[in-house]
């Protein structure tokens, strides 16, 4: 038995047409997931569609509506014909110093990067309880973890998603679906080349703190995805695992 054998499975990764949710996503696929991603930008998902190749379906979503949101789970489920893993990645963020956020602003991260994760594995349970069981991969971050003066809302939300992997993995052990997060480090992204620019001195501290030495890549996270979404990681809830090249070991 290859315990990291997904054949048969099927996955939907929010925000899964770039960055970490795309690396994901090509390693659930590549692990033999039938995968749907779900993003706003067509285009966008269309390219990801011609990395993942066939079978593999996109789907057009406003996760911070909560019909469509329901919705999309529903869809993604109806077209791969189950549903047996979800990956709430989707997320964004406002950079701004908390006296110049909006309610606005605060809404909009915290809609898109918990509430959604919240919605969508509601909208999933009866999808996974059908199938035997599953497995709910949650995205947090660094930020989970550290604080940053710029990072209210953003930073709020990701505390959030820990303490939301730890209720949900809880109540739902008995039906047989586990609860993680990951928590992803510095990943070279579009997020994170825009924070670069915006954050001077940025690249030069995060090299420093990290053991590795280097910003991690997307497909850094798809080792971790294929492991919490597959039969490996059967006991394995509730926990929030640091993929970081060391950041978060350092004093």
């Amino acid at each position: 038995m290859n315990l990291f054998d997904l054949e048969g499975k099927a996955a939907l990764v929010t925000g899964g047409n770039g960055g970490i949710g795309l690396g994901m996503a090509k390693a659930l696929a590549g692990a033999g997931a039938r995968v749907a991603i779900a993003g706003r930008d067509k285009a966008k998902n269309a390219e990801a569609l011609k990395v993942l190749g066939d079978g593999a379906v996109a789907l057009i979503v406003d996760l911070k509506n909560e019909k469509s949101c329901r919705a999309a789970v529903d869809e993604a489920a109806q077209k791969l014909g189950r549903l047996d893993i979800l990956v709430n990645n989707a997320g964004i963020n406002i950079r701004k110093p908390p006296q110049e956020l909006s309610l606005a602003d605060w809404h909009e991260v915290m809609d898109t990067n918990l509430t959604s994760a919240f919605i969508a594995s509601q909208a999933a349970y009866l999808h996974l309880k059908r199938a035997g069981g599953g497995k709910i991969v949650n995205i947090g971050s660094m930020m989970s973890i550290f604080g940053a003066a710029y990072l209210a809302p953003y930073a709020a939300s990701k505390a959030g998603i820990v303490q939301l992997t730890k209720a949900i993995a809880s109540a739902w052990a008995k039906d047989d679906i586990q609860v993680n997060a990951v928590l992803p480090g510095w990943i070279d992204t579009n997020l994170t080349r825009k924070a670069r620019v915006e954050l001077k001195g940025l690249d030069e501290r995060v090299l420093s703190r990290t053991p590795a030495g280097r910003w991690g890549i997307p497909d850094d996270l798809g080792g971790i995805a294929v492991f919490l979404a597959s039969a490996a990681s059967d006991f394995v809830t509730g926990t929030a695992i640091p993929v970081d090249g060391g950041y978060s070991s350092q004093g």
